[in-house]
């Protein structure tokens, strides 16, 4: 079994920044239809260890995951989702739809009064800081996230990070279940709106629904 994520880099990160650390993952990059999601979930030096089975999204059951929800959601100090809708996917790309919807959960907490002092994320490409379009140039966007700290498999190995995982995959999960009813036949009750084959059996015999990424190479659409 793999081993338990723990909060030893997130500590680590709290005693050289101070104040709070918002760890942050995202669900939904690969999916056919539906939205980006980046979940963040934020602690302090006092937060005690994560609720038991606290793990990376994708290595828990469904309803493990609907299980353990409410329990990060009393656990942690603050908690939101950010969403980037398909059509924003298709008009800027998935990397700057991701921003967007870390953008979008960041100011949230910050609108709430919670404002970390640096962030964990998951991976090797910093995605949530706006590029300089150059080395010489001002940054292209005047919003900037705290300071940010990568770290390849956080999912696997930081449970805050895990913990942000579980609450995206469950909050994008249900709409892509209430989606589902309004466009039967694309199994998006299972498949959340990724390749699966009753999804791309229903793109090429159906085509397309307006939750659908246009901009990408969909299977079965010409």
């Amino acid at each position: 079994m793999t081993p338990a994520p723990t909060l030893r880099v997130e500590r680590t990160l709290l005693r050289e920044y101070g104040g709070l650390l918002a760890a942050i993952d995202e669900v939904g990059r690969g999916a056919l239809a539906g939205p980006v999601s980046v979940g963040v979930v934020v602690i302090s030096a006092q937060t005690g260890a994560a609720p038991e089975g606290v793990r990376d999204s994708k290595l828990l059951s469904e309803q493990r995951r609907v299980e353990l929800a409410p329990l990060i959601a009393n656990w942690c100090v603050a908690y939101v989702v950010g969403h980037a809708t398909n059509n924003e996917i298709d008009a800027i790309g998935i990397i700057a739809a991701l921003r967007l919807a870390g953008r979008r959960a960041l100011v949230q907490l910050s609108s709430a009064g919670v404002q970390p002092s640096v962030v964990l994320l998951d991976g090797s490409h910093d995605w949530l800081t706006p590029p300089r379009l150059t080395l010489f140039d001002d940054f292209t966007d005047d919003w900037q996230p705290p300071p940010v700290v990568m770290k390849v498999k956080a999912d696997m190995t930081c449970a805050a990070v895990a913990a942000a995982s579980v609450l995206a995959k469950v909050e994008r999960d249900a709409q892509m279940v209430t989606h589902a009813k309004d466009y039967p036949g694309y199994g998006w009750d299972g498949n959340k709106g990724y390749a699966a084959p009753e999804h791309l059996l229903a793109l090429r015999e159906t085509g397309t629904t307006p939750l659908h990424r246009i901009s990408w190479n969909l299977p079965g659409v010409t």
